[in-house]
């Protein structure tokens, strides 16, 4: 939103989501700032309202298509909606990244290293890697969440990068 900096305006796909987004993500704390996520008298977001951010980005942007969306596929309903917590779930790694690897990724980006990890045990054709990641806060997990989820690991002799998936767990500790 142009005429308030530091606001955005977030369409989701339906009123459950958008319960679901004020529930679990109002008044957390994400790189120093508390959000404040609330429900927005606008019914939707006009794409011709587009401007130029102050990075040179497009204040808009469409994610309602893209692979990545994990609400818009045949398996979303396996979806387990969790509200953020220390513990995080990640999977669709490579199934040789080991714990060095994903703390210098931690450090590479930025964003706190977490403090516990397990990894799951695979099955025999499995190729990736899935297992749990334990931080010190909440916020701690947040941060990492937001900046490594999605974020594309490449292996040489591999022809495709593998895309990190990261969610908040079910379980509340490792």
């Amino acid at each position: 939103m142009k005429s308030v900096p530091g606001t955005a305006l977030v369409e989701m796909g339906d009123e459950y989501a958008v319960d679901r987004a004020v529930t679990h993500l109002n008044s957390i704390k994400v790189f120093g700032k508390k959000l404040n996520v609330c429900v927005s008298k606008q019914q939707a977001v006009i794409p011709s309202q587009v401007f130029e951010l102050t990075d040179g980005s497009s204040s808009y942007q469409d994610f309602s298509l893209t692979r990545n969306n994990r609400f818009s596929s045949a398996h979303s309903g396996r979806n387990i909606i969790q509200p953020p917590a220390t513990v995080l779930h990640f999977y669709n790694a490579p199934p040789t990244l080991s714990q060095h690897q994903l703390q210098k990724l931690c450090t590479e980006h930025n964003v706190p290293a977490f403090t516990k990890f397990k990894v799951f045990d695979a099955k025999p054709s499995s190729k990736t890697l899935s297992g749990l990641l334990e931080f010190d806060s909440k916020t701690e997990a947040v941060e990492a969440l937001t900046v490594l989820n999605h974020h594309q690991i490449r292996i040489p002799n591999s022809s495709n990068p593998f895309t990190l998936k990261l969610c908040f767990s079910t379980s509340s500790h490792l």
